[in-house]
């Protein structure tokens, strides 16, 4: 198992940007099967109405393929955001503690990693966010249900934060041998409704 520790600097400025939008509902769009141009014209409309994130621009003979759904965007902090009609989540990829080429045998080692480092995330998320709505870790037997149903699987924590048209879930990744993980770490999305 290979592990990389880095400060949460970019969480910090994620979650800061994140947490500046108190109302989610006019940037969730109709979360269904539909994709192409329109799709992300709209999307796109929807968060430059409601935020300042600025949108990717489309670089010249650059087309909006018939099977995308989602764009992305830069936060005034610099931050790159990924939007979907139904969720929202920052391309932090240089910040905090996880693991990867997990073996067999490296199941254990990873869950104290991920319980080590889980309390730094979530003091930072709270400092942005506030005081979570629930919080519940897989020591308890109900965890995979106890916020809704499912919300817990495949985590070994979670955290929830209720915003108008929206959920924030912060949440380690629960390290598996039958399928083996591959790689386990702290990430945070925004679920619109």
């Amino acid at each position: 198992m290979k592990t990389q520790d880095r400060p949460l600097d970019q969480d910090d400025l994620a979650m800061a940007d994140l947490g500046e939008i108190g109302d989610w509902t006019p940037i969730a769009g109709p979360d269904d099967d539909e994709s192409g141009p329109a799709v992300v014209r709209a999307l796109v409309g929807r968060v430059m109405n409601s935020t300042d994130w600025q949108p990717w621009p489309l670089q010249q003979g650059e087309v909006i393929g018939p099977e995308m759904v989602s764009w992305g965007f830069t936060t005034r902090r610099g931050t790159t955001m990924v939007v979907f009609p139904g969720l929202a989540f920052p391309d932090v990829t240089e910040s905090g503690w996880s693991a990867y080429e997990l073996g067999p045998d490296d199941i254990a080692a990873a869950e104290a990693g991920l319980d080590a480092h889980w309390p730094d995330h979530l003091a930072l998320a709270i400092t942005h966010w506030g005081q979570p709505d629930y919080v519940g870790d897989d020591s308890s037997p109900t965890f995979a249900d106890d916020w809704a149903q499912g919300a817990g699987a495949g985590r070994r924590h979670l955290a929830v934060w209720l915003r108008p048209g929206a959920q924030y879930h912060l949440y380690s990744t629960k390290p598996s041998k039958d399928p083996l993980s591959t790689a386990v770490g702290v990430n945070y999305a925004v679920y619109l409704d």
